[in-house]
């Protein structure tokens, strides 16, 4: 794990407490940060590019920027130990992970293997760092994972990654449940954000198509924003736009009429992209 220091801000750990981010240096995971700071927390900001950690973590006044792979159990325990030592460690941010889009059958073998290996166990093993330390300082805390809502319902087009979204969903669930009191486990399932992650996708592939049928596309801002308020709450899902997690809960219970449906819903997604294109 590549470890450099961000610039300390006045306010940072101004409550005595911190807060772990992975996946900070851009998108969801640096507003999260940002509003973290702005909270009085002191945090650890962590990402796969340790250059890009440690110039976030400089910019918005974080105590340190990590170059962290979350793949590695490891490095989310240096992560908790570092956080530890600006304060007590009292929320962490699953929020690192990776959007391969693609039909399961279309996928190569060393994407299928990067969607289960960064999404699923990256935030397993960062859920069992944070409730580890939570479990040391006896102050508990909250873990906030971000999933999405294609975790929630049949996603063609994003199989495997809806299915270490979904699988994020039932362990958020399972560990809240069996976690003590004062530990909080909690997953934010927001619709399609504007990210780098969603520009990477296959313009015009099928699950680009059935994100933009869902009309407006949720920005950055209200996403970090979601996941902080989730801090110290008891909502163990939520969906955002909670409309939208409704919507395709429903789809769970019938997925042969959301077959059925598909056409209908490429059709919107082709006009939206057609629509973003000319505004370009």
């Amino acid at each position: 794990m590549a470890r450099a220091s961000g610039a300390a801000h006045p306010a940072a750990g101004a409550r005595g407490e911190s807060c772990v981010v992975t996946g900070g240096a851009r998108g969801i995971g640096r507003g999260i940060a940002e509003r973290m700071v702005a909270r009085g927390y002191a945090v650890v900001l962590t990402d796969v590019d340790a250059a890009g950690a440690v110039r976030t973590a400089g910019e918005i006044g974080a105590v340190a920027g990590l170059g962290l792979d979350v793949r590695d159990p490891e490095a989310h325990r240096a992560a908790a130990v570092e956080a530890a030592s600006y304060g007590v460690l009292t929320a962490w941010f699953n929020n690192a992970g990776v959007g391969d889009d693609g039909r399961l059958a279309e996928l190569s073998e060393e994407a299928v293997r990067r969607l289960v290996e960064v999404n699923l166990l990256g935030t397993l093993w960062g859920m069992r760092a944070a409730l580890a330390a939570f479990a040391e300082s006896g102050r508990g805390g909250d873990v906030v994972n971000t999933a999405s809502l294609a975790g929630l319902g049949p996603v063609p087009g994003y199989s495997v990654y809806a299915a270490t979204k979904a699988a994020i969903v039932s362990a958020s669930m399972s560990c809240d449940v069996e976690s003590p009191r004062g530990v909080r486990v909690h997953a934010l399932c927001p619709d399609g954000v504007q990210t780098a992650m969603l520009d990477g996708q296959t313009p015009g592939g099928l699950g680009n198509l059935l994100v933009l049928s869902g009309g407006r596309i949720l920005g950055v801002d209200e996403v970090a924003e979601a996941a902080v308020a989730l801090v110290g709450s008891r909502r163990v899902v939520r969906s955002l736009p909670p409309w939208r997690g409704g919507v395709i809960r429903a789809s769970a219970l019938a997925p042969s009429v959301t077959a059925k449906a598909l056409g209908v819903f490429v059709a919107r997604g082709r006009r939206a992209l057609q629509r973003r294109a000319g505004s370009n």
